[in-house]
């Protein structure tokens, strides 16, 4: 019998239209003071800011939710191909403001915050940002994530929920300080817990061969110490379009979270140690590998949330069509995001093969056929590797299908071609030696239909270099995907002002298609609306310069050139040569040659890792050398050098629009895209760069005379390795052994001696493989033209609308349209 208490099915299905949140004042005005009053538990009368960020977040978040069921539904009526981005980071940055823009609720927020004496700036910054990520491949899975749902593609992101993120840094006395950053000690309204879909990880234990009941000689994984994955959903908004994707993050939590007899016996430690060991592994984003328990822990992190978000892929399948995985491929896709997934690949075979009873043939037709791989990195020391000693004693049994996939590639190498047993050795997924190790690119690259680039240079690099000998075996299999950044985080919410005078210039098409930004080429050359767009940089820079005197005590000039270089702080990407040009421009002025130069900030921001003793040394340097300089009177009116400290996504939208001229100066042949220099050409900052990357691709987007091209290209670069003589040409040029010669007194370390050393050696070897001296009197010529063009604005002007004219190409929303369409062959919903 029916309890008549009970709703009916066709009431339920009434129930979330009749109760669905409305986008208009009075709505907006009631759920506010609902969360705040009751969902917080907040007095009325004494109204406190984090808590109405809460709040507002809580009814900002009900709208997606709608929006998310709707699409959530659509799909399933649909059942169309689904996409599943594996991704170590997620660099989000804060939600609030991208939330409300997706939704077009910025008068009716204004208005509401109005009512309670508040500003949406103001509680902007009560978000923490999301510490899911790194630095640009992190971002870059944000905007990729963005795109493909406002360009309505089922695409779902799975990762890690780490407790605690990237570090803060504090700089004291000119060093790196690492600080815990527990961005989610305040909670995270944005997020969804779904315990109802936790599973259990396996680690430890061994492989076990037994017989099935059809005769079948079987492998299970045994006595393995289990780690349950809990999910929580993150909601990713599409642009206006009613599209809501999901980003699901994985928690670690132990299977028993408590042992009470341990507890009773008075083992209180020994109690909740399987509890506190579990957690770890969600705990902090990359733990530092310099130790063995660290390099465990990274290996814990990857197997766990890829084996996790497999289990949960394979679970809604079975759901839906019970053990018949014929048309599995056809269906799922998946996209490993760098090396850092590469489990998956032995995961999904051990799901299908000693789970669900597959046999290896079909497994692997099913892995391979899903299964794409992107690289991020020309560096070979960044390819992953893991000790077989480590992997097997944690993974046990992904290596018993690592060593079977290893030797059934080799004997297709092997037939490919015959007696070549150094190929086999160069191709082996196992580097063998006095302690093997796992080679997880070659991994991904064997089981994946597809292996891409994120730059035109990049690929060609892959292919002709890191990749060859498996170029050479599967050319189909490569690809090149030019990374993008999505315009409208980094154009439209961080630049607002000169969103506005785009939009009221051309319209507001380019919102939805950057492309038509193209459309501002006709106004390049017009006087008033160089003046206008000049205004909207100054009053940026003008935002900037408060920013820094509240971060730093410094004060800048707005009307200099800002001079900006940040990112992760690497040799590669050549923040030393950055540091050496101020030295050069702080000796210059010093000897009175200020004729025809401008008045320059140079402003250096980013994290090295903590284990990184040259990367921290270089930050060293950039903060001492920046004392020096801002603290000559003789100097400062002249040059300013600020290091930013604590550097990360709501930094950036800041720094962005501000930016003059955007340094891109990593070692031809190093760096495999960039994307900040993407995100600094849309909002108009001019790039002084190699050679290198995407960089080469905004200089032909933009035009060569719109762009400061320096330095060694990468068949350059390689040529002069073999007889590359730093000294002589530090010798040869006088202006960098003036700056040599500062360096090795002690100038800019009088009270620490020595201390630079490593950095000064560096440049000096000959097996310096940043070719830092080989470039700097390229760099220094260029940085000349550099200040030359400042100082004719029409010129300077016209060069900076035209780059953001260019800039629609490097809208994520063309890269993710081209991973659809020849990656994933996946349509809009």
């Amino acid at each position: 019998m029916i309890d008549s208490r009970q709703p009916s099915s066709s009431q339920l299905q009434l129930i979330p239209a009749a109760h669905c949140p409305g986008l208009d004042y009075h709505s907006l005005s009631l759920d506010l003071y609902r969360h705040y009053c009751y969902s917080l538990g907040q007095d009325d009368k004494a109204l406190q800011p984090t808590y109405i960020y809460k709040a507002l977040a809580m009814t900002v978040r009900e709208r997606l939710v709608a929006h998310w069921k709707e699409t959530n539904n659509r799909n399933d009526e649909t059942d169309p191909k689904q996409v599943y981005y594996l991704s170590l980071e997620f660099l989000m940055g804060r939600a609030l403001c991208n939330a409300i823009d997706s939704l077009d609720l910025q008068n009716p927020v204004k208005h509401v915050l109005h009512d309670y004496g508040m500003h949406l700036e103001d509680i902007i910054e009560r978000e923490q940002d999301a510490g899911l990520g790194n630095g640009g491949l992190g971002r870059l899975a944000a905007c990729f994530l963005d795109s493909c749902a406002s360009l309505r593609l089922p695409v779902m992101g799975y990762g890690i929920r780490y407790e605690y993120g990237m570090f803060a840094q504090r700089i004291e006395d000119g060093y790196q300080v690492e600080c815990p950053d527990h961005w989610l000690r305040d909670g995270n309204p944005w997020e969804l817990a779904r315990p109802e879909h936790s599973c259990r990880v396996p680690f430890y234990g061994h492989s076990e061969f037994y017989t099935d009941t059809d005769g079948r000689t079987r492998v299970r994984w045994v006595q393995s110490h289990d780690v349950m994955a809990v999910p929580y959903d993150t909601p990713v908004p599409g642009y206006r379009n009613n599209t809501v994707n999901t980003l699901r993050l994985w928690k670690a939590v132990a299977t028993d979270a408590f042992d009470l007899g341990e507890f009773h016996a008075g083992s209180y430690p020994e109690s909740v140690a399987k509890k506190n060991a579990a957690e770890n592994i969600t705990m902090v984003l990359y733990p530092n590998d310099a130790s063995e328990n660290g390099k465990q822990l990274r290996l814990q992190q990857q197997y766990f949330f890829v084996s996790a978000s497999l289990q949960d892929i394979l679970r809604r399948w079975v759901s839906k069509h019970g053990n018949d995985f014929e048309h599995f491929a056809e269906k799922n896709a998946f996209q490993l995001n760098d090396t850092h997934p590469s489990c998956a690949v032995p995961e999904l075979m051990r799901l299908l093969i000693d789970i669900y009873g597959l046999a290896w043939d079909a497994a692997w037709q099913i892995t391979t056929q899903t299964m794409a791989y992107t690289n991020h990195t020309l560096l070979p020391e960044a390819l992953e590797t893991w000790s077989v000693r480590l992997f097997g004693h944690l993974l046990p049994r992904l290596l018993d299908i690592i060593y079977e996939i290893n030797g059934r590639f080799l004997t297709s190498v092997s037939q490919r071609w015959p007696g070549d047993v150094e190929r086999q050795r160069r191709m082996s997924l196992i580097e063998e030696g006095s302690d093997p190790q796992i080679r997880m690119a070659y991994l991904a690259l064997v089981a994946s239909h597809s292996v891409n680039g994120v730059a035109n240079l990049h690929t060609c690099l892959l292919q002709q270099q890191l990749f060859a000998d498996f170029y050479c075996m599967w050319p189909e299999k490569f690809n090149n995907k030019t990374n993008g950044v999505t315009h409208r985080r980094w154009l439209m919410h961080c630049n607002p002002d000169l969103s506005r005078l785009i939009t009221k210039t051309i319209g507001d098409g380019w919102q939805a298609d950057a492309t038509q930004l193209k459309k501002l080429r006709d106004f390049a050359v017009d006087g008033d609306f160089q003046r206008r767009w000049s205004r909207c940089k100054h009053a940026n820079k003008s935002r900037l310069a408060d920013y820094i005197r509240q971060a730093t005590g410094m004060r800048i000039d707005s009307d200099a050139v800002f001079d900006v270089q940040v990112k992760r702080i690497h040799e590669y990407k050549r923040q030393l040569l950055n540091v050496l040009h101020v030295i050069h421009r702080y000796d210059r002025i010093r000897r009175g040659e200020t004729k025809g130069l401008v008045k320059r900030c140079v402003l250096i921001g980013g994290k090295a890792a903590p284990g990184y003793a040259m990367a921290k040394l270089i930050i060293k340097l950039a903060n001492n050398v920046a004392q020096v300089v801002n603290r000559d009177p003789l100097v400062s009116p002249w040059l300013k050098m600020v290091f930013m400290p604590n550097f990360q996504v709501s930094a950036m939208e800041l720094i962005c629009p501000a930016a003059d001229l955007s340094e891109q100066i990593s070692t031809a042949g190093k760096e495999a895209s960039g994307t900040g220099n993407m995100k600094f050409m849309m909002n108009g900052a001019l790039t002084i760069g190699t050679l290198d990357g995407a960089n080469i691709e905004i200089r032909e987007q933009a035009g060569e005379q719109n762009f400061f091209l320096f330095g060694l290209d990468a068949e350059a670069v390689q040529a002069l390795r073999a007889n590359y003589n730093p000294q002589a040409i530090i010798k040869a040029d006088s202006d960098l052994a003036r700056v040599m010669n500062l360096l090795t007194a002690g100038h800019f370390n009088l009270l620490e001696p020595g201390i630079f050393d490593p950095l000064i050696n560096a440049i000096g070897d000959a097996g310096d493989p940043w070719m830092v001296a080989a470039d700097f009197r390229s760099y220094i010529d260029t940085q000349w033209q550099v200040d030359q063009a400042y100082q004719d604005p029409e010129r300077w002007w016209q060069m900076s609308i035209l780059n953001t004219a260019a800039s629609g190409w490097f809208s994520s929303d063309r890269t993710i349209r081209q991973y659809a369409r020849d990656i994933w062959g996946l349509n809009p919903q």
